[in-house]
């Protein structure tokens, strides 16, 4: 493939700051474009994203350094020569780059390019992206959505520690189905959460943030939405994955917790008690990215019966999930793409997952974008899961409404975790 033009621009996300768009085009005269994400509640250790620091324009959180990277440096590169496929482009830009972060141009303006890039290589090789996507040897599937109907941690203006309650249609019979759960459920949540005098607005995902610090309060209301719509809470119809962000309420060996002081045992005690009172199926990044104390204790106590999912302490790192599925922390890896900067470690990342029998589930971020690749990464990589916030607000459902366009085009894909 020859690249004939590489340009980007600064455009907004959905938080209202600056973010990268990047457009390629290739010597067919086709157009790629690829709008990149951003996330507010982030490990120490992801690839960088680059911001200007200026305090006179966006608070310091312009990119016009990150956009420039690409219009200069990374440009030049790329047109100049044909590419042979994704990973030599991919390496070829972070070999320009020459950090281990991403610091000089920024995991922002490189993660645009590589998914720019893909979609080019897909329509090159006359796929769909997702199926550009699928490793050999993969079998493309339908994901269980999971939809973030409540919001707190850093995702939202209340006082509620935890950051993300989902609701996972784990026994829909297809993703249409599935789909139509979850937005079913979010509408009942709206009327349980307006009958109950809260708060509907919603936080950063398209969850709602009602006035509420206890997360058995939130349980009990998505236990009570699910059952107002007929549904049945559980793996059978519609259970509940958390990701409790621990990160955020952890500070000097313990975490605070609805007004509560609690040490890392505590902790594991208080999910152990929250999982035998609710159907709760996955809990993710439930000890903070340093206390390996924890994470060790909560693998112990939990693991068999949930889905532990690591996202802060692995960062969609591949040498990281290596090594924790070495010494037995978790069960699962979340993975983003820009977390990592480029889709080609990002499939190495997933790749790890399914050599090491961890499970997956692709992300979105707080900041996102219209853009869709996400879901057609999803697909492509048979995990078999996907969170990208709640049936609601444009950036969000584009993912779900992509989602619904590979079920339409390929009736025939298996649909659901696998086995």
């Amino acid at each position: 493939m020859r690249i004939t033009a590489l340009t980007a621009i600064e455009i907004l996300d959905s938080r209202g700051h600056p973010t990268v768009q990047t457009t390629l085009t290739d010597d067919a005269g086709r157009v790629f474009v690829a709008g990149v994400p951003a996330g507010a509640s982030t490990g120490s250790r992801e690839a960088l994203e680059l911001r200007d620091g200026d305090p006179d324009r966006y608070a310091g959180l312009g990119v016009t350094r990150a956009v420039a990277a690409v219009n200069t440096e990374i440009a030049d590169l790329l047109t100049t020569g044909d590419w042979a496929d994704l990973a030599a482009l991919d390496d070829a830009v972070c070999a320009l780059d020459g950090t281990p972060t991403k610091a000089r141009f920024g995991a922002n303006a490189i993660v645009g390019v590589s998914m720019a890039a893909a979609r080019a290589f897909a329509a090159d090789a006359g796929v769909s992206l997702h199926r550009y996507l699928t490793p050999t040897g993969v079998t493309p599937r339908l994901p269980v959505p999971h939809f973030n109907v409540l919001n707190g941690g850093a995702h939202a203006h209340n006082p509620l520690e935890f950051q993300e309650f989902m609701i996972a249609p784990l026994g829909a019979p297809s993703y249409p189905e599935a789909l139509r759960w979850g937005a079913e459920v979010y509408a009942a949540l709206r009327a349980r959460l307006s009958q109950a005098g809260l708060a509907t607005g919603l936080g950063d995902e398209g969850g709602f943030a009602p006035d509420i610090a206890d997360p058995h309060q939130a349980c009990t209301l998505l236990v009570e939405a699910i059952t107002d719509t007929g549904l049945t809470p559980g793996t059978a119809g519609v259970a509940i994955a958390l990701d409790p962000a621990a990160n955020g309420f952890f500070h000097h060996g313990t975490y605070r917790v609805s007004g509560r002081d609690l040490t890392p045992a505590a902790m594991v005690d208080y999910y152990v008690d929250l999982a035998g009172a609710f159907p709760i199926w996955s809990l993710e990044d439930g000890c903070a990215e340093g206390d390996e104390t924890g994470w060790a204790l909560l693998t112990e106590r939990l693991g068999h019966r949930l889905q532990l999912v690591g996202d802060d302490i692995f960062v969609t790192d591949p040498a990281t999930i290596a090594a924790a599925a070495d010494v037995g922390t978790a069960n699962a890896a979340l993975i983003k793409v820009n977390q990592i900067g480029t889709v080609t470690e990002t499939l190495t990342a997933l790749d790890v997952c399914r050599q090491r029998r961890y499970a997956a589930m692709v992300s979105h971020r707080s900041g996102e974008t219209p853009d869709t690749f996400i879901a057609d990464l999803t697909v492509g990589s048979g995990c078999g899961q996907l969170k990208s916030g709640a049936p609601s607000r444009g950036e969000r459902v584009a993912k779900y409404n992509r989602l619904t366009e590979i079920a339409a085009t390929e009736p025939d894909l298996p649909f659901g975790l696998p086995e």
